[in-house]
């Protein structure tokens, strides 16, 4: 939908795994909420469903949790997220 914004998550690294990302994101309260959202199906990567926990997610990637109704949320580089917010 175009009125649904997509949120950024920063992260250092070229990468980073697909648990840590909805616990930083706020998509998941932990990494057991984490691992039961993606064992149930609720995760979306890029539009496919991910599986697999440790799925490495990389800059330009997006994750949403369906029925979270939160937005989607773009893996980009720490140094866009400074260079958007200028």
């Amino acid at each position: 939908m175009s009125d649904e914004t997509t949120e950024e998550l920063p992260i250092r690294d070229a990468m980073i795994r697909l648990g840590q990302a909805l616990k930083l994101a706020n998509l998941a309260e932990d990494g057991n909420h984490a691992k039961e959202l993606i064992a149930g199906g609720m995760v979306i990567v890029n539009g496919k469903e991910e599986q697999r926990r440790g799925a490495q997610l990389h800059h330009g990637d997006v994750i949403e949790v369906l029925g979270s109704g939160l937005g989607p949320v773009k893996i980009v580089s720490s140094g866009d997220a400074a260079s958007t917010a200028e």
